[in-house]
């Protein structure tokens, strides 16, 4: 394909497609935001019946409703939770994923000592494309 376009075509063509993507992207968007408001308004419903009702299940020949109850902690003093992980060697209750941009600056700053155990990096090369700008 290269051989046959020259770069400012396959630049023009990168770009119509990405357009292309953005305007099927911003469609399901708005169409997938009324769905998920319907959704959220059944839901509501069902919830109201097995309130009303006391269950935790409802069992239907459409379907199973179950109502759970979910919990989120939250966290809203950092420096204070992260004392109290370290003196009570708790790191385990965190997630297992590297600050990508912290990391990377650890690592500017600790060149010479290289990675440390267990971890790996994946480097790839990979293209930017930006629309001409207005002269």
């Amino acid at each position: 394909m290269s051989e046959e376009l020259g770069v400012e075509e396959i630049v023009s063509a990168y770009l119509s497609v990405r357009n292309a993507r953005e305007i099927l992207k911003a469609n399901f968007e708005v169409e997938d935001a009324v769905l998920k408001g319907e959704q959220e308004q059944l839901s509501a419903l069902l919830l109201e019946v097995c309130n009303k009702t006391d269950a935790s299940s409802i069992r239907t020949a459409a379907g199973t409703v179950i109502r759970k109850q979910k919990e989120v902690y939250t966290c809203s003093d950092w420096p204070n939770f992260r004392g109290f992980i370290l003196e009570n060697n708790l790191i385990d209750v965190l997630q297992q994923r590297i600050h990508q941009s912290n990391f990377k600056t650890y690592l500017a700053e600790h060149a010479k000592e290289g990675l440390p155990p267990g971890v790996n990096v994946l480097r790839e090369l990979e293209i930017t494309v930006r629309k001409p700008t207005n002269q």
